[in-house]
């Protein structure tokens, strides 16, 4: 570690950002069923099963709804046909409730499998480590005391933009997670709807919705993917520019790929949603 305080203000930022970047690789892997030991999954179940008496009773609701609207008169439900096709969708509608949870996690399983062959095509087990140049160091190093105080500002501008990146980053893979047990939480109400034609297609909607939010750590890992490139081949450092020009142009391109990974992030469910045509 530099005695020098730019030079450690630089790398305590980069090193938050390399270690809420290395935590984002974690949870992209992870399931909601092991996440923070398991502990929220139990209470989501717990949500889930007993939403589900609800979502039970809310079935019989759409689906006497659905009859009503979509039969003419009683004589047509008497038709074998037409019962048939009645009792199919309830039984299908019943077992959706029912099964609603074996279904999205196995929705989720899907969208891990795309993750996982992502990131074994990409060749990449972690993301690359972000760290100063060690020409860069030197430089400021050798800088006297008078020297060294407009690269305190610059420094330590820097170091804030890369600090609340990083805590905006590991946010917004946080709030997938959250958005995930949401919607694993109230499932049963919502997927009730397949009851009744004139309602199912807010069930169809709900599982796309859950299917984009699934398809999000896809994107999130295409975006950390690419700044792994960029990470790779750090910004050029012109050993001939003074100290403040040098930390100025390599902090601000530092900056600018960092954002563009955020950026990125913060996309990836509009990205997904356009994708899905929601």
């Amino acid at each position: 570690m530099s005695d020098s305080w730019v030079v450690q203000n630089l790398q305590n930022a980069l090193n938050t950002w390399n270690e809420k970047l290395a935590e984002v690789w974690k949870l992209l892997i992870q399931s909601p069923k092991t996440f923070k030991d398991g502990s929220i999954w139990h209470v989501i179940l717990n949500i889930h099963g007993g939403l589900q008496a609800i979502g039970l009773a809310l079935l019989v609701l759409f689906f006497v709804v659905g009859v009503v609207k979509t039969c003419g008169s009683f004589t047509e439900v008497k038709k074998p046909e037409h019962a048939l096709k009645l009792f199919v969708r309830f039984a299908i509608a019943k077992g959706v409730v029912t099964y609603g949870l074996e279904l999205m996690l196995a929705l989720f399983d899907i969208a891990q499998g795309v993750v996982a062959k992502i990131m074994k095509t990409a060749g990449l087990g972690n993301v690359g480590k972000t760290v100063l140049p060690n020409e860069m160091i030197k430089a400021v190093e050798d800088c006297g005391f008078f020297e060294s105080i407009p690269l305190w500002a610059v420094t330590l501008i820097g170091s804030l933009f890369i600090t609340v990146l990083s805590f905006i980053i590991i946010m917004s893979v946080y709030g997938r997670f959250f958005k995930l047990y949401m919607y694993t939480a109230i499932a049963p109400i919502p997927l009730s709807t397949f009851a009744g034609e004139p309602t199912q297609q807010i069930g169809k909607s709900f599982l796309k919705s859950y299917a984009a939010v699934c398809l999000e750590g896809a994107i999130i890992v295409l975006a950390c993917v690419i700044f792994s490139v960029f990470a790779a081949s750090p910004p050029a450092v012109n050993t001939d520019a003074a100290p403040v020009a040098m930390v100025w142009s390599y902090v601000g391109e530092l900056v600018f790929n960092m954002l563009v990974l955020v950026g990125a992030v913060k996309m990836a469910d509009r990205i997904v949603r356009e994708m899905m045509g929601l």
